[in-house]
């Protein structure tokens, strides 16, 4: 009996019909593999260097993303993505851009767990020929980047999360997203980003908008996000972040080349009052073939404001010599449409006060610690 109903299974599957196939149609399994070998030193204050050698997997993921044609122009959109740990067997199902959503020429809204608008500044001025990701990343210092949001951080993938995308109108876009920070459905008790707890009596949330303009050379962003009682009762942290960028175009007719900048301010509420930091960079992104030649520089300034000094909220503290600066340069290759080769080195240099470490695959540092950086990866997409 089984065996026949096994039979009758897979009959049905060969004679679906065509409107269920056209539906599949619109289902893509995709993914990419990015691992990397790092050679780290990190000089402390007391004069230690201790150096790390390791292979490293770097935003690594495996997804799957669909769409269903609901007539009157009007879709709806689905996306399951997993991280892949190619350097060890953990992963975690689900634990990136997953959602579920409509679509039509009003825009998109989108429930589940993904990134923020504040993120979207990232690619403005960051370092995307290197994919915005292993010790190269350039939120280091902007964004706090290492921190998860319990922490201070504003460069996170949130759960519980809504969101609205505005169409394209003549460059023009703007995004809205609010994300509970509640822990409901969740077995173990916890919610938001990195399996921190959020307590639900204390009615946590975040608000993250974005508006943006991109058309010919020029790229545009300005984006607002705030933390409410995510670290603490009490507590409301903010972050501002202005960005540009503009594309040069040929240039000697033999070089691709594009100017970003960034400014940020991050405000904090303390104990002791408000912690205050601001960060500026500039990158430069070369085109030379099938290579691009990255490079960037950053500057987080002395924490300020009304707290006291040695006011800390992860790596800025208040008071002077409290600064940090990030620089690096890399080189990407593509081998193929799919395949791609890069290298790089980065450094930063924590002034005596300032504990800042890497944004991807972190490094413990103490305060004043200089850490320095060679990377050498692959990269596959499919």
């Amino acid at each position: 009996m089984i065996s026949r109903l096994f039979a009758l299974a897979f009959a049905a599957g060969l004679v679906m019909p065509s409107a269920a196939q056209a539906q599949l149609a619109n289902v893509r399994l995709y993914g990419s593999l990015n691992l990397d070998l790092e050679l780290i030193r990190g000089k402390q204050p007391d004069g230690s260097n201790p150096t790390i050698n390791r292979v490293s997997s770097n935003s690594s993921r495996l997804g799957i993303r669909g769409l269903e044609y609901l007539g009157g122009g009007q879709v709806a959109v689905f996306q399951i993505e997993s991280s892949i740990n190619g350097d060890t067997n953990a992963g975690n199902l689900g634990g990136r851009e997953t959602f579920v959503g409509l679509q039509g020429a009003w825009g998109t809204v989108k429930l589940g767990r993904f990134l923020t608008p504040y993120d979207d500044i990232h690619p403005i001025f960051g370092n995307v020929p290197t994919l915005s990701t292993s010790i190269l990343s350039t939120a280091s210092l902007w964004a706090q980047g290492p921190l998860a949001k319990g922490q201070g951080g504003f460069d996170a993938r949130l759960g519980n999360s809504l969101r609205y995308d505005s169409p394209n109108l003549n460059g023009f876009s703007a995004e809205i997203q609010y994300s509970t920070r509640d822990s409901s459905g969740n077995a173990s008790g916890t919610g938001g980003d990195n399996g921190e707890h959020v307590s639900e009596l204390r009615h946590a949330n975040v608000w993250s908008v974005g508006a943006f303009y991109s058309r010919g050379s020029l790229d545009l962003g300005a984006a607002y996000e705030r933390n409410n009682k995510v670290r603490a009762e009490g507590f409301n942290d903010d972050a501002l972040s202005i960005a540009a960028a503009y594309d040069f175009g040929m240039v000697m007719d033999r070089f691709g080349l594009r100017i970003g900048g960034i400014y940020e301010r991050l405000k904090y509420a303390t104990t002791t009052g408000d912690l205050k930091r601001d960060f500026y960079g500039i990158s430069g992104t070369l085109v030379v073939g099938a290579g691009v030649i990255y490079a960037f520089w950053g500057r987080a300034n002395n924490g300020k404001g009304s707290a006291v000094d040695g006011t800390e909220v992860g790596g800025l503290a208040k008071g002077p010599d409290s600064g940090s600066t990030q620089w690096e340069l890399s080189y990407s290759h593509n081998l193929s449409p799919r395949t791609m080769l890069y290298a790089g080195y980065v450094r930063l240099s924590n002034e005596v006060n300032a504990r800042y470490t890497f944004n991807i695959n972190d490094y413990t540092t103490a305060p004043g610690a200089k850490l320095g950086g060679a990377v050498f990866g692959i990269a596959h997409f499919f």
